[in-house]
């Protein structure tokens, strides 16, 4: 296949949050795109996203005057199910930004290999689904590749790009030099449960419901303790409510599931209770806090022992994911670093700061943990043992 330039048509199907924000991405960079989605209220609601996002580009001065209606009009908005993807007849890439549901998107794919050219390539911008499994649907798997975009697109730096066992080499380069192009960070993941970022941040939100079950501390003061003593920009309650405990949830069991059940990714049942009740964060108004106007905010108990003892726990947790992703060829150890801060923002790469604190140390508190617990879910990763006994680091 050939490269992608600004002439390539960009296909984007999902008019949702992340398939808008994909849409604007690839305009600002100069190509035409084609959005739909079979809710014409979705997509009359991306074309009034996209409109006041870029003309607030302009206001802030990071975008010249009038610019912003060229890339408006760079892009044509259409209401399409599955039975009619024919305006995607002259993209060169299509990416899929629909429900997180395997049956769903094999059947899109499917029915959008009926109309793209055979050069085409087709992605898919899912979180936690098997690229292969997408692909498998496919007569030609090898031009499928997961293209995993982070919430919002426009702000948000990192791509992850996940190439199946049958996703051709050149397909891969391909659509990572575009992207590229295109200003983002990105980073190549092995087709594995979470890909880089969602595997290991899990321990950020399940290590956090985990101590608030057993009674360690509250809600208030375990988001205080981590923005305080590991300086994270959120804390984990806060950031799922953000997320949604939705797509959260739906994330951490996809893992868990894909990973044959393995504890240190089981997902909790306080968070599923928040889902069955529809407190789904933010955008419900409920969630671990309570959004109402003038609801009142629990305060947190300011004890710095504590914070630095609960941050303890949990960076031990997340430094061994980014150590055992590293052992299982899930990335390279440079990419665990850049998708973890440019991801989700952490305030240093994971293997950098298991390094800084003393792998032996990190080692200490996981060791403990086990014995304490005698469960698998904090079991140091192998490759990390192999670090302390060698006096190695993963970034020298």
């Amino acid at each position: 296949m050939t490269a992608f330039d600004t002439g390539t048509t960009i296909g984007v199907v999902g008019a949702g949050a992340m398939g808008g924000g994909i849409a604007q991405v690839a305009a600002m960079a100069g190509h035409r795109v084609v959005i739909a989605d079979s809710d014409s209220a979705a997509v009359t609601r991306a074309s009034a996203a996209v409109s006041k996002a870029l003309a607030r580009e302009v206001e802030k001065g990071r975008m010249a005057s009038g610019e912003d209606t060229a890339t408006v009009a760079r892009i044509e908005f259409v209401e399409a199910g599955t039975g009619d993807l024919r305006r995607f007849a002259d993209c060169g890439l299509v990416i899929e930004a629909i429900v997180e549901r395997l049956d769903t998107k094999r059947a899109l794919f499917a029915a959008l290999e009926l109309v793209v050219p055979d050069e085409c390539v087709l992605a898919t911008n899912t979180s936690s689904l098997a690229i292969a499994a997408i692909g498998g649907g496919c007569r030609r798997p090898d031009r499928v590749v997961g293209v995993h975009f982070f919430n919002p697109a426009p702000v948000m730096p990192l791509v992850e790009i996940v190439p199946s066992l049958a996703t051709e080499t050149e397909v891969t380069s391909a659509v990572r030099a575009l992207v590229d192009s295109w200003g983002k960070t990105t980073v190549v993941a092995s087709d594995t449960p979470g890909f880089i970022v969602n595997r290991i941040a899990r321990p950020y939100y399940g290590e956090a419901i985990r101590m608030y079950e057993e009674g360690l501390a509250d809600i208030a003061t375990i988001d205080w303790a981590m923005k305080t003593a590991g300086r994270f920009k959120m804390g984990p309650f806060e950031l799922m409510d953000f997320i949604g405990h939705d797509v959260n949830f739906a994330v951490t069991r996809s893992v868990f599931e894909g990973s044959w059940y393995d504890p240190r990714y089981r997902p909790s049942v306080t968070q599923q209770r928040l889902v069955e009740a529809g407190w789904l964060g933010r955008k419900t108004g409920r969630g671990f806090y309570d959004y109402a106007p003038g609801a009142p905010q629990p305060a947190p108990t300011e004890d710095h022992a504590l914070a630095e003892r609960l941050f303890d726990r949990t960076l031990a947790l997340l430094v061994n994911e980014a150590i055992d992703a590293a052992l299982m060829r899930v990335a390279t150890p440079r990419d665990i670093e850049l998708a973890m801060t440019k991801g989700v923002n952490y305030p240093r790469g994971l293997l950098a700061w298991g390094d800084e604190i003393g792998l032996s140390t990190i080692l200490g508190r996981l060791d403990a943990l086990y014995v304490e617990y005698g469960e698998d879910r904090y079991r140091p990763s192998a490759l990390l043992r192999r670090l302390v006994r060698d006096g190695r680091s993963l970034l020298a």
